[in-house]
């Protein structure tokens, strides 16, 4: 072999050696990405707000950027020394509609004399201390007692003797000693505290009230077929006839589910309205899997706008469905990779710039949140459209020979341009929203519920819980008690008289004050 055909044999060796110190040298970059990631989420914070967002850039050097070299010096003003009141939080207060019991703590008689002059003390002023009194929940039987009247004369007199009874309410569950209060407080205690059957079981032993969760579970779906399954029908027919929803889902757990093993997935999806309208509606429904379909079935009817993230699955609905994409889900991917490099790495590095550009347009969205929907277009189409174009045009020129497609970086650029058609349609309408939030905010109560109960034992149990949580989200988002409202409708229901279900929504003139939270948050 000659010394030329060695060169070249050697340099082509020498090649597939670079490649593959570069293949390899990527591979670490991308499992120590991975890594970093992985213990951020173990031990950091879950919030996605740090000291890169765009908004606290000039946090340490405020005072800089807020200085004005021509304005006057303030003058000097002596003040009087004075003592200043621990304020209490704002959060914190009484209602005022509260019950008050007042304890009165006076001298004995005896003792309402004159250390001095032995003469008669009087009243001469009352120092009043507040305190907050809680009584645990209580348990008691009630006995309904229905009389039974007839007339003493036709039974002397008469063939026939009639009998009339007094009115009786209806029992939410014939055969049952369950009370509208008792199962809205089973209800309220899983749904909205996230207590398990097994765990309220336990309290109620302790009460000496022997409540097997076999029976409370039995309660719940009965009350959920019976009575308010007609108001979540009703729910969801408001629902599609409105012209921006947003959609999310996410796992459950169904132990005896036909077909599939007790480890297998099942899905809670959720739907509800925007922020375009006051009468908010938040149903769940249970689904088996994650088919697309499951959307375009429940929807069926709806035409208009729907909020959702970048799942694929919703991309393949009709045209009527008009998807719109989550700005919040491209954000965290930047957040991603940021959170996957080292700190002295992440000013200036393509993931930093990615992320900013996303808080800039969220401050957009909050300069523009009191606006009109036709203003709030308006000034999208100004600000936000321009910044939109820079965006995808920067994403455009990050060099492939730098970004790794596999890097978090690479996937964050990958997925601005494959979602990119739904990112930018926010813009379409004023109407529309930068994220999905919405809808995340609103199936974290099941996410939360979910970690305490960790799985649904049948079918029918889960349909039940996806009713429940409807009718008891949809009331918290219209500023209703979810207690005095599923009592309000046990109570009601079982016994109206008419076909009315929109008497009983959570809008509705007949719902009484009693279950409307009056004061603002």
């Amino acid at each position: 072999m000659n010394n030329l055909t060695k060169n070249t044999t050697l340099a082509a060796e020498n090649a597939v050696l670079k490649n593959r110190i570069y293949e390899l040298e990527s591979l670490v970059k991308y499992y120590e990405e991975q890594f970093r990631l992985s213990k951020h989420k173990q031990f950091g914070s879950s919030s996605e707000k740090s000291e890169y967002d765009a908004d606290q850039i000039n946090l340490f050097d405020e005072a800089e950027a807020i200085a004005d070299a021509n304005a006057p010096e303030p003058e000097l003003v002596e003040i009087e020394k004075h003592y200043r009141r621990r304020k209490r939080s704002a959060s914190d207060r009484l209602p005022p509609d509260l019950p008050v019991e007042v304890l009165e703590h006076e001298l004995p008689s005896d003792k309402q004399v004159c250390p001095d002059c032995g003469e008669t003390l009087h009243i001469m002023g009352r120092e009043v201390r507040r305190e907050l009194k809680i009584i645990p929940a209580q348990a008691k039987i009630i006995e309904h007692r229905q009389h039974i009247y007839s007339c003493r004369s036709c039974e002397k007199n008469n063939d026939h003797t009639p009998v009339v009874k007094a009115v009786m309410p209806e029992p939410v569950i014939r055969g049952s000693f369950a009370s509208p209060e008792s199962v809205a407080h089973i209800m309220t205690q899983k749904f909205v505290m996230s207590v398990p059957l097994y765990r309220q079981e336990q309290e109620w032993s302790r009460a000496g009230v022997m409540l097997s969760r076999q029976t409370m579970s039995n309660w719940l779906v009965r009350c959920a077929e019976d009575w308010l399954k007609p108001i979540y029908d009703r729910l969801k027919k408001l629902l599609v006839g409105h012209d921006v929803l947003h959609a999310d889902e996410t796992t459950l757990q169904v132990l005896h589910e036909p077909g599939k093993t007790a480890q297998s997935k099942s899905y809670m999806w959720l739907y509800r309205t925007s922020g375009d309208t006051d009468r908010h509606i938040v149903l769940y429904e249970y689904q088996p899997d994650r088919k697309w379909e499951r959307p375009e079935g429940f929807l069926k009817g709806f035409k208009g706008y729907l909020h959702a993230d970048g799942y694929e699955g919703y991309h393949n609905l009709p045209d009527d469905y008009i998807v719109v994409g989550c700005w919040a889900h491209m954000r965290r991917k930047f957040d991603e990779a940021l959170k996957g490099l080292p700190e002295k790495d992440r000013e200036g590095n393509g993931a930093m710039i990615g992320k900013r550009y996303c808080d800039r347009l969220f401050r957009h969205e909050r300069e523009f949140a009191d606006m009109k929907p036709a203003e709030r277009f308006e000034n999208r189409m100004k600000l936000s459209k321009p910044l939109l174009d820079d965006f995808f045009k920067w994403v455009h020129s990050l060099p492939s020979s730098k970004v790794l497609p596999k890097s978090l970086l690479g996937q964050a650029a990958t997925y601005a341009l494959s979602q990119r058609v739904y990112l930018e349609r926010f813009l379409l309408d004023g109407r529309l929203e930068i994220s999905n939030n919405r809808a995340e905010r609103s199936i974290k109560p099941f996410v939360i519920g979910r970690k305490n109960w960790l799985f649904a034992n049948t079918p029918n149990g889960a349909k039940a819980s996806s009713i429940i949580y409807s009718i008891i989200e949809t009331a918290k988002e219209n500023r209703l008690k979810p207690y005095d409202y599923l009592v309000f409708l046990l109570q009601n229901i079982p016994n109206a008289t008419t076909g009315k279900l929109d008497d009983f929504l959570p809008w509705s003139d007949k719902i009484p004050d009693s279950c409307r939270i009056l004061s603002k948050p």
